[in-house]
């Protein structure tokens, strides 16, 4: 009886390692929250089922960091998200989208450049911006502008 239990915890093991395309956010302790499609499809917006029409479903707005591990300009802006993120922690939500894993969400936002920041208000359109500043506090304060402006229009 024991073998059969042991082995059952291991098999759970092994799948949650190999699982692959709809894991559930993780944030590994951090503030910014990494996001898969079907996180995308439940905590932001279902474009399959509103293809034409922007119908937002998170419980607070966010910005949406589009970035891939080998981009230069993205490995800068992470440790910036991640502050900003614990600044307007229950105002704001941040995530993180791996635009090499998560391929058609880069692609239903028309993506071609990282790092791309996908705006999302409570009441309105999102806004998509892309680029950094020419330094860290500038991209600071561009961020800190867009979250005031669009998420928390102040």
């Amino acid at each position: 009886m024991k073998s059969i239990h042991l082995a059952g915890i291991i098999l759970f093991l092994f799948a949650s390692i190999y699982a692959t395309g709809n894991e559930p956010a993780v944030n590994d302790g951090k503030a910014v929250i990494n996001m898969t499609k079907s996180d995308f499809l439940t905590k932001v917006m279902d474009y399959e089922k509103n293809p034409a029409t922007w119908v937002f479903k998170g419980d607070k707005p966010c910005v949406i960091d589009f970035y891939a591990d080998w981009c230069g300009p993205c490995r800068i802006t992470s440790p910036i998200l991640e502050e900003l993120a614990q600044e307007y922690k229950g105002k704001i939500n941040v995530y993180k989208v791996d635009v090499d894993v998560e391929k058609e969400l880069s692609q239903v936002f028309g993506i071609t450049g990282i790092p791309a920041f996908l705006y999302c208000p409570m009441e309105g359109k999102p806004t998509m911006t892309s680029g950094i500043a020419r330094d860290k506090d500038q991209t600071k304060e561009m961020f800190r502008n867009y979250i005031e402006t669009i998420l928390l229009k102040k």
